[in-house]
């Protein structure tokens, strides 16, 4: 299937069938493919947590507003997490990058301050959003990526203690009733000229 096609047929998917889990060769490659997800000067800001534990996953999905069905049906939990605590990343960024990245952070983020450094390091995280869903869906595999998500009590529940969750992604198979998939409910977008200039 051609990549088009394949954002043709991708959507955010409400229903999940709940008797259908994702096989762990499947899980084990998106792992790899977010390892290798791209982040500016390489920084790799970030932290992935799968969750396929339903114990968990159910507590983690009452943290969940109104995404709290889906997250119990889908087969898997992502959890996409930014850097917060700053002097760690630099640690991090210090013993793995060369030093023309190093060189670049220091001229041009951190001189910005912390506030900023931080929305940096959150906009590398949602770059492997993108790289995620279009793997996902080259699987085919179903997600719903969802903000919301109370982020302090998934922190709590994940004893995250330098990581920041932004978002989660509920993985799995649609039901067959879901009514959200395009055979069902067509595709809403703008006009691409209202969105695509080309000179």
């Amino acid at each position: 299937m051609s990549f088009l096609a394949l954002a043709e047929a991708r959507y955010s998917t409400k229903k999940y069938n709940a008797d259908k889990k994702v096989p762990i060769e499947l899980i084990d490659q998106l792992k790899a493919i977010l390892r290798l997800s791209p982040s500016s000067i390489n920084s790799q800001p970030w932290k992935f947590v799968f969750i396929g534990n339903e114990q968990l996953k159910s507590k983690l999905a009452a943290a969940s507003y109104f995404n709290e069905a889906k997250i119990n049906e889908a087969s898997h939990l992502v959890v996409f997490s930014a850097a917060d605590d700053i002097e760690k990343f630099e640690e991090q960024i210090q013993q793995h990058l060369p030093k023309g990245s190093i060189d670049y952070y220091h001229n041009f983020v951190k001189p910005t301050g912390s506030s900023q450094i931080k929305s940096w390091m959150k906009n590398q995280v949602y770059l492997s959003l993108g790289f995620f869903l279009s793997a996902a869906a080259e699987m085919g595999l179903d997600s719903t990526p969802m903000e919301g998500i109370q982020v302090d009590e998934y922190r709590k529940i994940l004893g995250l203690s330098h990581h920041q969750p932004l978002f989660a992604v509920a993985l799995g198979y649609r039901h067959s009733q879901d009514g959200n998939q395009p055979s069902l409910n067509a595709k809403s977008r703008l006009p691409e000229p209202a969105v695509i200039e080309s000179f």
